[in-house]
């Protein structure tokens, strides 16, 4: 018995030591798609590192992730450069080095000139180095329309009640709101616009099938359910995916024009090794790595020129909104099920 009890006693003592934490070098905070299994290998490989690469699908769950330790649990994470600003803000993300990283020459000059891009730098600092963009239109499912949908407000139309896939993100929906609506600006929304644009999107609730947040998961959507049309958040990515799986769709641009995102690499505050950062940037502009964004998710790189025909007119870049927690909080109430009444608006 009391080998029995000994026995045990080593058992437990040995499952009560603490593990041993995974060692990374690394660590990345980016979107589904932008750095693949074989990528990252490749450049574990090269650099004799260990990578850890998480993923966001929408701006509210990156902020929560970053703000939570005060951006140390990452180093490099990728960002809209509307979004950025509010991380350069809070001290939450840091100068970048472009003399570090080589294969900025590489990227096209409209991407090269970063002093011209709104958002990637701040005073004399750059906070950002562009990897890829794309517009966020409306995909339209062919079985119920002859030719394409002309305006946004279809979204909105009774008679597609439950076949309409919505994205799950409030920054993006509120500007969206606002551009159909025809505000000044959709960036920066007075309290009346913004309680127009709450309503507007209680109203998109009632006639959405569900909010989707990654390409993945819209695909899944839409090849069981009958989807007559979806708000591109992910743009040529999310179009690619759908085309590949064999569905009958078309993609437009409306009359309103559509929204726009550049999304870049960035450092964290909690970059715990700059040098390597910087090498992750770098690997991620060579053009075969970039190269391979295009060809497995659809989306335009900045290193060869996007031969697709998108009227650059009607591209309304995201820019820095009114009040980033005001809009996450009031499209949490949308969510939940609350309603106009229930809600204490502006």
């Amino acid at each position: 018995m009391l080998r029995v009890l000994s026995t045990l006693g080593l058992w437990f003592s040995l499952i009560s030591l603490p593990i041993a934490a995974e060692q990374v070098d690394l660590r990345v905070l980016a979107w589904p798609g932008y750095a693949d299994a074989d990528m990252v290998a490749a450049f574990e490989k090269r650099h004799k590192v260990k990578v850890k690469v998480s993923y966001i699908t929408n701006d509210d769950e990156m902020w929560l992730r970053m703000g939570n330790k005060q951006g140390a649990d990452y180093d490099v994470f990728a960002v809209n450069t509307a979004e950025l600003q509010r991380y350069i803000d809070a001290n939450l993300a840091v100068a970048i080095e472009p003399s570090s990283i080589d294969n900025v020459t590489k990227q096209l000059p409209r991407f090269s000139r970063l002093s011209d891009i709104p958002g990637a730098t701040r005073g004399d600092k750059v906070y950002a180095i562009p990897y890829t963009y794309s517009e966020m239109g409306l995909i339209y499912n062919r079985n119920y329309f002859d030719t394409p949908p002309e305006s946004w407000q279809v979204l909105w139309d009774p008679q597609y009640q439950g076949k309409v896939l919505a994205y799950n993100g409030s920054a993006h929906n509120y500007s969206l709101a606002g551009l159909v609506a025809g505000v000044s600006n959709p960036f920066q929304q007075t309290n009346q616009e913004f309680t127009s644009s709450t309503e507007r999107l209680l109203a998109l609730r009632r006639n959405a099938l569900t909010f989707y947040s990654s390409p993945e998961e819209a695909l899944d959507y839409f090849s069981q359910e009958s989807v007559a049309l979806v708000f591109a958040n992910y743009g040529a990515q999310q179009l690619k995916k759908l085309q590949d799986s064999g569905a009958d769709i078309g993609y437009t641009i409306p009359k309103e024009g559509a929204l726009a995102w550049l999304d870049c690499w960035a450092l964290s505050n909690g970059v715990q090794n700059r040098d390597l950062a910087h090498q992750w940037i770098n690997f991620t502009l060579e053009p075969w790595v970039s190269e391979l964004l295009t060809e497995r998710q659809g989306l335009a790189n900045t290193i060869v020129q996007d031969t697709r025909s998108v009227a650059e007119d009607k591209i309304i870049w995201l820019e820095q909104v009114e009040d980033n927690q005001r809009r996450t909080d009031y499209w949490e109430n949308i969510l939940s099920g609350k309603t106009l009444q229930t809600m204490a608006l502006p």
